[in-house]
This record gives C-alpha cells, structure tokens and sequence, in this order.
C-alpha cells in the first residue's frame, strides 16, 4: 500500500529544517512513542547501534552548550528537546538478544575492528535518519546538525559507557519564522545512474 501524495509531502516534500521553535514541550509520552517507531527501521544484522539522548532540562542544555558552534547555540537552546544521535561501538554485545537465530554473530565484529566500527556509524546514522523520519510522521518538527564538537560531547555525555556523537536533531514545533527558502536538489540525471 503505497502513502498518499500528503503523507509524503510531511516526510519529505513540504518538510523544512526548522531553526526557530514554538514554546511548546514535548512530553514524556511523545519520545517514547517516537523510539517505538524508529526502531524498527532496518540495521545490518539488526544491529540498532545508535543509541540516543533526549536533553531537554536547562541543565542538560547547559552541558550542551561548549560543544556548539556559534551559529547552532541559539536554535538548540530554545529547541524544546536536542537529541544527541550517538552510536555504541560495542553494539555487538547485544547481538545475542537483537540477532538470536545466530549465536556467534557478535564474533564477526570482534574479531575486526575495521568492520564493527564501519558498521556502528553506518547503521547509527540510519537509526537518526528514521529518528528525523518518525519525528515528522507524529507531528514533530526537525533541525538536524553536525557544528559541534564531537569530542566535548563526548567527554560530556558519555565518559563512562563508551558512546560515541554521531549528529545532533533539534526537535520541537517549528516556528515558520525560522525556515528559510528551500535550496535547490540536483535532477535525477545529476544524482543517479541506470547500470
């Protein structure tokens, strides 16, 4: 069953990268439901190595804030939430519960280094793809951004269980102050081939 044309334009034809947000919380309840959702995007061997933090209390903000550049500060402090899409490089210990029909799958990325962390990034950053995905399919809007300082989040969030930034995704209700004219996307014979 295919979407219809509005379904669409919410996903990806009318959607917009908001910069400027309502006053309007995001509940508890809607974050969850958004990560019921996201889940379920495909991963190699299920994988699901993303690993997210949902900051929304002044102080979580504050402890965001060194890591931004100058020109995110202001649109990720009045963001209502600022998730941090991070991936566990050691997302193979959970195989045995995510991939169970396969006992040894966690051997094939601890046994190269190369493959598991290739396979971390990649599929992490697939995981906060679905995340921008699911956000605008129950209403949310989104602000996606990689001006930061990967390494102070890190330091900041995650000294203790090894995670590891990937991007972060404002997420809020837009206000349409904040979005500027689309730019220009490249025809189909810029982007793509016929092999």
């Amino acid at each position: 069953m295919a979407f219809e044309p509005t379904h669409l334009d919410t996903l990806f034809r009318e959607a917009r990268t908001h910069n400027k947000w309502r006053d309007q919380t995001i509940s508890d309840e809607t974050l969850r439901e958004l990560y019921e959702i996201l889940k379920f995007g495909p991963t190699s061997a299920n994988s699901s190595p993303a690993r997210f933090v949902f900051i929304r209390t002044p102080e979580g903000k504050e402890k965001l804030r060194p890591a931004l550049s100058s020109g995110n500060t202001e649109k990720t402090m009045t963001a209502p939430v600022t998730v941090i899409v991070a991936y566990d490089p050691k997302f193979y210990e959970k195989l045995p519960k995510l991939f169970p029909h396969n006992a040894d799958a966690a051997s094939w990325f601890t046994s190269n280094d190369s493959l598991a962390a290739t396979t971390a990034f990649r599929n992490g950053t697939l995981q906060g793809a679905y995340l921008m995905m699911a956000a605008r399919a129950i209403g949310l809007d989104v602000g996606a951004m990689s001006g930061f300082d990967n390494a102070k989040v890190d330091e900041a969030f995650f000294p203790y269980n090894g995670w590891r930034s990937n991007f972060l995704v404002n997420l809020g209700y837009g206000d349409p102050a904040g979005v500027f004219n689309r730019s220009p996307r490249l025809d189909f014979e810029e982007a793509c081939q016929f092999a």
